[in-house]
This record gives structure tokens, sequence and C-alpha cells, in this order.
């Protein structure tokens, strides 16, 4: 007969077992560990909970944030007239960690993904559209979606909905990453990186 873990113990492995990343064996280790050190797991509890209740989206770009606006949109030292469209809030500390940038954001919180019944109405894209129409001073959109399926008709998606408009519309350039070999790069990665040469 299989052990059982007590029903306390089974619903804390299960929410851990809900992260991305975490499967089964990982969320028992991390819910023993929670158990053996106490004051981590009421920390964490306290930490996840004081997140859940104080973070939201911001009105305009829709980054996740405590203070509406967010610090980024409220900045004067921002370009105010292109607009970096990203999938998640985490790419934005991606982006910014490259210091070349200073214009504003949009986070959609997603793609659009037809497998997984997720359309344009399902991502912040209505939002995006409103704060074009609210903001002329919009000049280029600049499309950082990741280089996926989903991530490439989402871009293609938005810079054709956004073509009557006349904004520019970019999109990052895709290839193969510094240091890889180009032995292991995947044929679209190669062909991204010939799309995207440039002269030295």
């Amino acid at each position: 007969m299989a052990y059982r873990y007590s029903p306390a113990i089974e619903k804390l492995v299960q929410a851990l077992a809900k992260l991305p990343g975490i499967g089964r064996k990982t969320a028992q280790r991390l819910a023993f560990f929670i158990l053996d050190h106490r004051d981590v797991g009421m920390t964490l509890s306290d930490a996840i909970r004081e997140a859940c209740d104080s973070v939201h989206l911001c009105s305009s770009c829709c980054n996740l944030t405590e203070e509406d606006p967010c610090y980024i949109c409220r900045s004067t030292a921002r370009d105010t007239t292109k607009i970096c469209v990203v999938e998640n809030p985490s790419d934005i500390a991606a982006m910014e960690r490259i210091h070349d940038y200073n214009g504003l954001y949009h986070v959609l919180h997603g793609v659009i993904s037809p497998m997984h019944d997720i359309g344009p109405e399902n991502i912040k894209l209505r939002e995006l559209l409103q704060r074009l129409q609210a903001h002329s001073e919009v000049e280029e959109i600049i499309l950082a979606t990741n280089p996926t399926v989903e991530g490439e008709a989402t871009a293609l998606y938005i810079a054709r909905l956004l073509k009557p408009s006349g904004i520019r519309t970019t999109r990052i350039a895709h290839g193969i990453p510094m240091g890889a070999s180009l032995e292991y790069a995947d044929e679209v990665t190669l062909a991204r990186a010939f799309e995207n040469r440039r002269e030295l």
C-alpha cells in the first residue's frame, strides 16, 4: 500500500506543483523544507499575501506595479514616442538590463494561441489600441514578443492591425545567440540570422 501524506501536506504539495517549472518531486522537497523551516514558510506566506494584495496592473502599460501609473510611465526622462510591446512583465526587466532602450512599454500578458483558445481579446491588445488613440505622440511600436510560433503570429497580427494608423511598426531581430555554435542552430534561427544580417 502506497504511503499517503496528510491532507494538509498533500494540499501544499499540489499548490507548489502548480508553479511553472515545479514538478511533483520538487514540490514535495519544497513542502518538507517549508515545514522543517516554519519561519521561512511564514515569511514566504506573508510576502505572497502582501504582493497579491498590493500589486496590480498599471492603467497605462499593464505592467505589474504598486503605484498607478508605474514608475516607468511616470518618468519624465522616457521617450514617449516609442512603445516596446512585450509578452510578460518579466520581459521588461530583461529589456531594462541592456540600458539601450529609453522608451515606454506595453505588456500583453500572453500571446495569441488558437491551440490554447487564446485570441486577441484575451490579451491586453485592446488596451494598447486605446492607448495609441489617446497618445498621438507615439511614432514607433517595437514588437518584442518571443521568437516562438505564437510570438511571431502575435507580432504579425499587431503589425497588420497598426498598418492603417501610419505608426512605424518594427520587430526586434532574432538570430544566433552569442557563444552558440552554428551546427546546433535550427533552420528557423539560421534563416532569421540571415534575414537580420547587417553591414560591418
